[in-house]
C-alpha cells in the first residue's frame, strides 16, 4: 500500500486512512452512478445543485444498422452546458488502459457525433430515470432549476454533438504515467473536444469503519487551457469567412452553421449588398450593407452570438419608412418573421432573431424574402 491520508475524529483522535484498490470495477462504476461529482472537474462558483445529468450507464452507440449496437461505454453524462461526457471506467490492471482503450474511446467520440441523435439521448435519459423510479422532469428541474427551457437545453446538446464539442474521461483507481502523458497531449491538441482522466483513490480504515474517496482530474494543464483560450481569442480578433464559420460551427453545430452560410451566400448574390466584417467577441460577425440616400446603411447583422439583428432607428430614417403608413407596413412585415419594431419610430430598439429558432432552410426563406422586399422599397422599385 502506498500513501495515506488522515482524518481527525470528534475526540481529536487521528485516524490513518490507507489506500486500498477497489474490490471490483463494478464498485467504482456504482460510486460514479451515485456520486457523479467524483469526476472532480472545475465547478463554477455560482452554481448550485448537481453538476452532472446521468443519461445512461453501460450505454452503447448505435451504428448505421439500427439493429446493431456496439461501442459500449460505461457512462454518458451531460454537464450544465449540455456537453456530452463519455466516461470509461477502467480496472486496476494498467495494461488495460493503454493505446487500445484510448483508441476505443476516440472511436466512441467519432461515432457518437455521427450516429447518436439527440432524440436517442433524451429517450435513454428518460428510461434511466424510470428504472430508478424517478420523474424525468423532476430530475431535470433538480439539475438546472425551474427557469431553464428544457427544449433549449436539448438543442444545445444536439449542437455540441454536431460541433464535436464533447468530453472523454478515463476513470481508474490509478492512472499510469504513460497514460497521463497521452491524455495531456490529446487534450492540448484537441479543440473543441476535451480528453481527460480522473483518478479516484479509495482510502479506508477498517478498524474504524471509515472510507474516504479522493479524486484528481488529469489533463487540465495550464498549457492546454492557455492554448485553447488563446486560439479562441485569435479567432475573435480577426473575423473573416474562415474564422467566423469555424467558430460558428464549434459553437452551434452543422445545422445552424448551414443556415448562416445560406444568409452569407444570399448577401453575396444580391447586387446592392456589401458584406462587412465586424470585430470582437460579442459583436463579431458580418453585416449586410447597401447604399441609400442616407449613405451606407446596414440592412441586418449576423452575430457570432447566433442572432440576426437590426437597428430600429436606422430603418426609421429611411425613405419610405419615414412615413407612418409605410412604417406600419414595415412593422407588420418584420413582425411576421419575429422582429418587433416599436410603434413609435423615434424609439430605438435592437430586435433580433435567434437562428436556433429556425428549424431549416425553408423557415429561413421568408426572412430573406422580407429583407429583399425592404431593399426593393428603399430603392423605390415596384413591388
Amino acid at each position: 500500500m502506498s500513501g495515506g491520508i488522515y482524518l481527525i475524529q470528534g475526540d481529536y483522535q487521528l485516524v490513518a486512512m490507507n489506500e486500498r484498490p477497489y474490490d471490483s470495477e463494478a464498485l467504482l462504476q456504482e460510486l460514479l452512478d451515485k456520486y457523479p461529482n467524483l469526476l472532480g472537474l472545475d465547478r463554477p462558483d455560482d452554481t448550485v445543485g448537481p453538476d452532472w445529468l446521468i443519461v445512461k450507464r453501460t450505454g452503447s452507440i448505435p451504428t448505421e444498422d439500427i439493429r446493431i449496437e456496439r461501442w459500449s461505454l460505461n457512462h454518458l453524462f451531460l454537464d450544465r452546458k449540455g456537453i456530452p461526457t463519455l466516461v470509461e471506467v477502467q480496472p486496476d490492471d494498467e495494461d488495460d488502459i493503454r493505446k487500445e482503450t484510448i483508441g476505443q474511446m476516440l472511436d466512441y467520440a467519432a461515432n457518437a457525433a455521427v450516429y447518436w441523435p439527440v432524440e436517442s439521448i433524451v429517450e435513454q435519459f428518460e428510461i434511466n430515470c424510470r428504472r430508478q423510479n424517478r420523474d424525468p422532469e423532476q430530475v431535470f428541474e433538480d439539475f438546472l432549476g425551474t427557469d431553464i427551457d428544457e427544449r433549449e437545453f436539448w438543442q444545445r446538446v444536439k449542437t455540441n454533438l454536431q460541433a464535436g464539442k464533447i468530453r472523454l474521461i478515463f476513470v481508474a483507481n490509478r492512472i499510469p504515467p504513460e497514460v497521463q502523458r497521452v491524455v495531456e497531449f490529446l487534450n492540448k491538441q484537441m479543440d473543441p473536444a476535451e480528453v481527460l482522466a480522473v483518478e479516484i483513490k479509495q482510502y479506508i480504515s477498517p478498524e474504524h469503519g471509515m472510507k474516504t474517496l479522493v479524486s484528481r482530474a488529469i489533463g487540465q494543464t495550464v498549457e492546454a487551457r492557455q492554448k485553447k483560450s488563446s486560439t479562441t481569442r485569435e479567432r475573435r480578433q480577426r473575423w473573416d469567412e474562415n474564422s467566423f464559420f469555424s467558430e460558428y460551427l464549434t459553437r452551434y453545430g452543422e445545422d445552424e452553421a448551414g443556415l448562416v452560410r445560406e444568409i452569407y451566400d444570399w448577401v453575396n448574390e444580391i447586387p446592392p449588398l456589401h458584406l462587412q466584417w465586424a470585430t470582437g467577441d460579442t459583436y463579431g460577425g458580418f453585416g449586410a450593407r447597401f447604399t441609400t440616400a442616407n449613405g451606407m446603411t446596414e440592412l441586418f447583422f449576423v452575430g457570432i452570438d447566433g442572432t440576426i439583428q437590426i437597428v430600429s432607428d436606422v430603418y426609421a430614417a429611411l425613405s419610405p419608412f419615414d412615413e407612418e403608413e409605410e412604417w406600419n407596413e414595415l412593422r407588420n412585415r418584420l413582425s411576421s418573421i419575429g422582429l418587433a419594431l416599436p410603434i413609435d419610430p423615434s424609439e430605438k430598439r435592437l430586435p433580433n432573431i435567434h437562428l436556433s429558432t429556425l428549424p431549416n432552410e425553408e423557415a429561413l426563406e421568408p426572412v430573406l424574402s422580407t429583407f429583399d422586399w425592404i431593399i426593393t422599397r428603399v430603392r423605390g422599385e415596384t413591388v
